[in-house]
């Protein structure tokens, strides 16, 4: 059985929605790219595509997401019609969050898009979008998860801030596995920003990385700010008290001070 095969057996035994087309190929520059391409020809909401290894995987900001072999690299198309479309990147944290729960691996969400375990990072998401006259057209989802990697494998730049599902205890299965518990539980978020938002956000919260109260910096494409980490409020916006202020920001990068960083 191939693994787009396997993917389509595996989400048939979960009872969830059938992905319309698959493509799974060993190499491709980007998932997400390769998708993008589709999506403007007019491939139908749910087609996804995955590879074994990307050869220019992205995260956000343009960074580069390592993608050797024995990682998750899946990008799904979305063609929403609701509302809150800017809380997908957190819908799609939960989907991670509870497949990976169902591996017995404990995570926090970081905000606004990364999954960690034992404080590395274990997964990311990055949501790309086109919008028309009518607003948000489709979104490109991209999931990256690092599945049996070695970290110490990675490049030197990352490798002490990842880890993996089989560094941290995970149980031993195939890509396609994960993929289908990953592309399971998004369906089931999808359909709840759909329905009911708030039940999508108590779940990111009740995940999250319990920085309430603390000192964080963020770093924007305005620059960088500092204060205390109030909330992410129902529109999926960080909410920070910046000199009196609050402040709500959108995206950005954001950290935990230690104290005495806070203090200076």
């Amino acid at each position: 059985m191939d693994r787009a095969a396997a993917l389509a057996s595996a989400l048939d035994a979960r009872g969830g929605r059938r992905l319309p087309a698959v493509e799974w190929p060993e190499e491709l520059a980007s998932t997400s790219d390769r998708l993008k391409a589709l999506a403007r020809a007019g491939a139908p909401e749910w087609t996804t595509v995955l590879a074994d290894r990307q050869t220019g995987g992205r995260g956000r900001e343009g960074r580069a997401w390592a993608s050797p072999p024995g990682g998750l690299y899946l990008s799904v198309l979305l063609r929403p019609r609701f509302e809150k479309v800017g809380l997908l990147p957190l819908a799609a944290g939960v989907a991670v969050a509870e497949a990976a729960g169902e591996l017995g691996v404990r995570v926090e969400l970081k905000w606004p898009n990364d999954v960690l375990a034992s404080g590395r990072k274990l997964a990311g998401i990055l949501s790309e979008a086109a919008s028309g006259p009518g607003g948000v057209e489709w979104v490109v989802l991209g999931v990256g998860v690092n599945v049996a990697i070695d970290p110490a494998a990675l490049p030197p730049e990352v490798a002490g801030s990842a880890t993996s599902l089989r560094a941290v205890g995970g149980a031993d299965v195939p890509v396609a596995a994960v993929a289908a518990a990953v592309l399971h539980r998004l369906g089931l978020c999808y359909d709840g920003l759909a329905s009911r938002p708030g039940g999508v956000m108590t779940a990111w919260r009740s995940r999250a990385a319990p920085w309430w109260g603390e000192q964080v910096e963020v770093r924007t494409g305005e620059g960088e700010l500092r204060g205390r980490l109030l909330e992410v409020d129902d529109d999926g916006a960080l909410v920070v008290l910046v000199e009196g202020r609050r402040r709500r920001l959108l995206s950005g990068e954001v950290t935990r001070l230690r104290p005495a960083a806070a203090a200076g």
